[in-house]
Order: C-alpha cells, then sequence, then structure tokens
C-alpha cells in the first residue's frame, strides 16, 4: 500500500472498455452509481466507478483517496480503467480486498484500520456493487471513529442493495457479535479484533436462508 499517487499510465483500449461494460456489469452502473454519504467531507461509499464518475467525484468533493474493496483483478476491465483514471488524476489507489460472503478476516481488518489512518482524505470506498464489502468497510470506518456500533450496523441496508438474509448477513452478524460481546462491558473495536474475535466461531455460527442464497447467487448473480 502507498500513501501516494501513482504515475498516469496510458488509459486502457476498448477491450477493457468491453470486458467493463458487459462482463463485469459496468454497464449498469453508467447510470446506478449505489452513492452513499458516510461522513461529508471524509468518506464516500459507491459501486465501482466509471472512470468520469471517478473524476466527477473528484471535482466535486475534493476526492483525494480511492480504496479497492475488490483487489486487484488483472482481467477485470472495471479494474483496469479505475486504476488508470485514479493515476491520471493523482489519487491515491489502494487495494483492501474483502470477501462479501465469509466471515472479516482479522488481518485484513487490521490492514484497513491502518490504511483509513494513513490516506488523505476525503476517500472513496468501493467494491463491484458497492452493497456488501462496501458497508462493511463504511461500519468499521465507523467504529474506528468511535461511533456506536448501530450506526455500523445500518451502513449495511436493503437501499445499498444489502441482503441480510442471505449469505451476505454474515457481515451483520459480525458486527452484531461486537454488539452482544462489548453491551455489558464496553471495548474498543481493535482491542476487541485482535483479543476476543474469532472468525471460525462466527462461520460456525450462521447460517442463511435458502431462498436469499438463490436470490443472491442465481438471479443477482452478486460476486
Amino acid at each position: 500500500m502507498s500513501a501516494t499517487p501513482t504515475r498516469a499510465a496510458a488509459m486502457p483500449g476498448s477491450r477493457a472498455w468491453l470486458n467493463s461494460l458487459f462482463v463485469d456489469h459496468a454497464l449498469l452502473r453508467v447510470s446506478w452509481r449505489n452513492w452513499g454519504v458516510v461522513e461529508s467531507g471524509r468518506l464516500y461509499r459507491s459501486n465501482h466507478p466509471l472512470p468520469w464518475q471517478l473524476r466527477d467525484a473528484q471535482h466535486r468533493l475534493g476526492l483525494r483517496t480511492v480504496i479497492n474493496l475488490r483487489g486487484e483483478r488483472r482481467d477485470c476491465g472495471s479494474d483496469r480503467l479505475g486504476r488508470a483514471a485514479a493515476a491520471a488524476a493523482g489519487l491515491v489507489h489502494v487495494d483492501a480486498p474483502f470477501e462479501s460472503r465469509g466471515a472479516p478476516h482479522k488481518d485484513r481488518i487490521l490492514r484497513l484500520a491502518e490504511v483509513f489512518a494513513s490516506v488523505p482524505e476525503p476517500i472513496l470506498i468501493h467494491c463491484k456493487s458497492g452493497a456488501d464489502r462496501t458497508g462493511l468497510a463504511a461500519g468499521l470506518w465507523l467504529l474506528l471513529q468511535g461511533r456506536p456500533v448501530g450506526q455500523a450496523m445500518a451502513q449495511l441496508t436493503l437501499r445499498h442493495g444489502h441482503i441480510r438474509q442471505g449469505k451476505t448477513g454474515i457481515l451483520d452478524a459480525f458486527f452484531a457479535r461486537y454488539a452482544a460481546a462489548t453491551r455489558v462491558a464496553p471495548k474498543p473495536f481493535l482491542e476487541w479484533v485482535r483479543e476476543d474475535y474469532e472468525e471460525a466461531a462466527l462461520r460456525r455460527d450462521f447460517t442463511s436462508q435458502p431462498w436469499a442464497d438463490r436470490l443472491l447467487d442465481g438471479i443477482l448473480r452478486r460476486e
């Protein structure tokens, strides 16, 4: 992770655009931004932005950093376009991959906390659809600011396309576990993550509903 912008690279060509629009479903994101303000002037959220959407956010909001929660995907046109656009705009671009259907990894939470603390604001966080991983990261940011866990959980909503009854509901269960563990004896979030959080236990205890899994995986085909 570098806290400085990378030098602008040549913009990807038509193959990247075709892959982005039709394979990565960016055609749907031309008009559907799934935009959200976590805290004005500090943190914003969206689905994977197209180059002009990124430039617009920089112009309107003074955006300085992009955190990509999908991670690097060399075969993905949207990834190539986004990196080139960020470099051309002089934005810091950081990969901080998370899963949408798995218990959040302790090491990735701790790394994201370091990223949030080190990059310049305002920040844009995004995954593919802006529903699950983006909601998780927005909630983590709020907890790192000392906000109540209820505010963090409110970042995972149906309004952004998050379906808590499916496998993606394990992200809600993560926040709920922190809330339950610290209800009687409050504990700073990162201290709880380091000392008490057990990924395996969360995976063991969480159960999704089959109808919601069919909706997510068979119809919506979420990443």
